[in-house]
C-alpha cells in the first residue's frame, strides 16, 4: 500500500534562504521570520536544493527541487506570498507533482526588538489525490490549511502552525491508505499542530549557523507525531545564499515511507541526510 503523506515547507522548508516558506512562510536569509519593512516591497526568489524536506520528511523522494516564489510586504507589516517546489508523484499521487503554497499575514512589534507574526498558510497540490490502492485514486485531496503565530527576538524565532483542515488528507476515511501502513479510523486531524523553534547566529563574513528543532503532533494519530532537527550552515558567496544542512527525525518508519507506482522500492522518508542548496534573492 503507497505512503500518502502528510508533509511538504516553511513553510519551512529546508535549507536556507529562499527555500524556506518551514521553507514556506515569509522569512529572511537566515530562516526567521523577517521584520516590517519600511515602504511597501516585492522580492522574489529562486532555489535548487538536493532534497526538499519538509518538517524533517521527504518530499522529493531524495531528489532535487526547484524552488522559488514571492513576497509582497506593505510599510504596515501585512504582507502576502507563493511559494513552490516539485514533489514527487510517488508521495502526491495523481497530480502535477507541484506544490503550492499561498500565504498571508502580519508583522508587528508589541514591543522594542520582539516581532510577532500571524498569518494563515494555505498547501496546495493540484490535480493530487490520494490512492486506496496502486492506480486506485480517490476524490481525497492532500491540500492543507493552517494559522500561525511566530516571535522573534535577535537570534530566537519560534512558531506555533494550527491545522484548521484535516491534516494533509488524513482522516477517517483515508486512515486506511494514507500513511504506508494502515491506520484505525479515529475521526479527522484537524488540529495537528507543529511547533518551530530555531536559533540563528551570525558567524561573520556573512556566514549564519543554523539550529532548528520541531515537533509535530497529529491530533487523534499520536503514531504519526514526531521530532525533527536542522543543523546549517549558509553563507552568501556572490550574491548567492549557499547552504549545507543536515536533516533527520525520530518519524516512525513504519509509517513514514513510500514506495514507487507500483508499490515497490520503498524509502524511508524521515531518515538523517545532508542537503545542501543554491539560492538567489531577487
Amino acid at each position: 500500500m503507497l505512503f500518502k503523506q502528510l508533509l511538504a515547507p516553511v513553510a519551512l522548508s529546508l535549507v536556507f534562504g529562499a527555500a524556506n516558506a518551514q521553507t514556506q512562510t515569509p522569512t529572511d536569509a537566515s530562516g526567521t521570520a523577517a521584520t516590517p519593512a519600511a515602504t511597501p516591497a516585492v522580492t522574489g526568489n529562486l532555489t535548487l536544493v538536493s532534497d526538499y524536506r519538509f518538517r524533517g520528511i521527504a518530499q522529493s523522494w531524495g531528489q532535487p527541487a526547484v524552488q522559488g516564489g514571492f513576497d509582497y510586504t506593505h510599510a504596515s507589516g501585512f504582507y502576502l506570498g507563493n511559494w513552490n517546489s516539485n514533489v514527487s508523484s510517488n508521495s502526491y499521487n495523481n497530480g502535477a507533482s507541484l506544490e503550492m503554497d499561498l500565504y498571508g499575514g502580519y508583522r508587528f512589534e508589541p514591543v522594542k526588538d520582539l516581532t510577532v507574526d500571524v498569518g494563515v498558510l494555505n498547501y496546495v497540490y493540484p490535480g493530487a489525490r490520494l490512492n486506496s490502492a496502486p492506480a486506485s485514486p480517490t476524490g481525497e485531496k492532500y491540500d492543507n490549511t493552517e494559522l500561525y503565530v511566530g516571535l522573534t527576538r535577535g537570534p530566537f524565532n519560534a512558531k506555533l502552525s494550527y491545522a484548521v483542515t484535516d491534516y494533509f488528507g488524513l482522516n477517517s476515511s483515508t486512515s486506511g491508505y494514507a500513511y504506508w501502513s494502515a491506520l484505525p479510523a479515529r475521526g479527522d486531524s484537524k488540529g495537528t499542530t507543529y511547533l518551530d523553534l530555531n536559533y540563528n547566529a551570525d558567524m561573520g563574513n556573512q556566514l549564519t549557523l543554523g539550529l532548528h528543532v520541531g515537533y509535530t503532533s497529529v491530533r487523534n494519530y499520536g503514531e504519526l507525531s514526531y521530532a525533527d532537527y536542522k543543523l546549517s550552515l549558509a553563507k552568501e558567496v556572490g550574491g548567492f545564499n549557499l547552504g549545507l544542512a543536515v536533516v533527520g527525525s525520530n518519524a516512525d518508519a513504519t509509517f513514514y515511507q513510500t514506495g514507487n507506482s507500483a508499490g515497490l522500492d520503498p524509502q524511508k522518508l524521515g531518515k538523517t541526510t545532508a542537503v545542501l542548496s543554491i539560492g538567489k534573492t531577487f
